[in-house]
């Protein structure tokens, strides 16, 4: 049966242009707004791509040295505080050396002379800063003194790797948006006083979580309470012991701290409305990670 003609009314009007402007040529599609993930062995790399409406996102006044997205600039001037074998630390300073973050380790800040970290620093040239002054480290400077210490060695940023001690309200507000620590659980849970290292990881496999992994932070007056900038997902096996747990988030650790320092000191990093940092992917700045 043939269907019937629809009303003159209803009918598609053809177009009365004699020379009709090209159709433009289809863009990429957009990506969703979700997470794309990319499969690890032992953790979900979780990527966040641009939002549409470009407003929500304001540029981050971080640095005023004129780099750009490529890195391009001065090499920033780094201070990592440290409280043990400062592994992350010496991650950092490796991708330092090697041009993978356009910055340098400047000084080393410890409350235990005499750890891993501080040992490794002093090995490879870096000066070692010990605060705060307790009975047990009575050469440690007061708070002005770290302040003016920092500033003599022209510091950027500060970075925490391992550090237990809370950090000063004078130095939260010398460096405000210029400060990262990294925790060993996806915060908001498991942070706070009292969690640190091995106590993290036997917190989260007697709870029962499914997931757990390391968060870069900023940071403000309180403990692992600042705005989120980075995390990696590690699943938490059935038969998972803290320490087993604890050596794959460390590994975890390693690389996106790294990552996160390399977008500090690119200057990729940008503030939505909210509050909320985003880095900028290297390859794609349309990305965000």
């Amino acid at each position: 049966m043939e269907a019937a003609a629809a009303p003159p009314s209803l009918r598609p009007r053809r177009s009365l242009s004699i020379n009709p402007a090209p159709a433009p040529r289809p863009g990429p599609k957009p990506r969703p707004w979700g997470l794309a993930a990319n499969r690890q062995a032992n953790a979900v790399r979780c990527e966040l791509p641009r939002r549409p409406d470009p407003r929500l996102l304001r540029a981050s006044a971080m640095v005023g040295d004129g780099g750009d997205a490529a890195g391009a600039g001065r090499r920033k001037r780094l201070a990592v505080f440290v409280s043990g074998g400062g592994s992350n630390f010496r991650a950092i300073h490796e991708a330092a050396l090697t041009g993978e973050v356009h910055g340098d380790v400047v000084a080393l800040v410890t409350d235990k002379p005499g750890c891993g970290g501080a040992e490794y620093a002093r090995s490879n040239g870096i000066p070692v800063v010990v605060f705060p002054k307790s009975k047990s480290a009575p050469e440690g400077v007061s708070v002005p003194e770290l302040l003016h210490t920092l500033r003599e060695h022209e510091v950027d940023f500060v970075l925490l790797a391992g550090y237990l001690k809370l950090i000063p309200a004078e130095l939260v507000r010398e460096y405000p948006r210029f400060i990262l620590n990294i925790h060993p659980s996806l915060l908001p849970a498991f942070g706070g006083k009292g969690y640190y290292g091995l106590k993290v990881h036997t917190a989260v496999v007697a709870s029962g979580a499914r997931y757990s992994g390391p968060t870069v932070h900023f940071v403000d007056e309180h403990y692992d309470t600042g705005k989120t900038l980075a995390q990696r997902v590690v699943p938490v096996f059935a038969d998972d012991t803290p320490e087993l747990l604890a050596a794959r988030v460390l590994h975890e650790e390693h690389q996106v701290y790294v990552e996160a320092v390399a977008a500090l000191c690119d200057d990729r990093i940008v503030w939505r409305e909210d509050g909320v940092p985003l880095i900028k992917s290297r390859l794609n700045p349309d990305v965000y990670l």
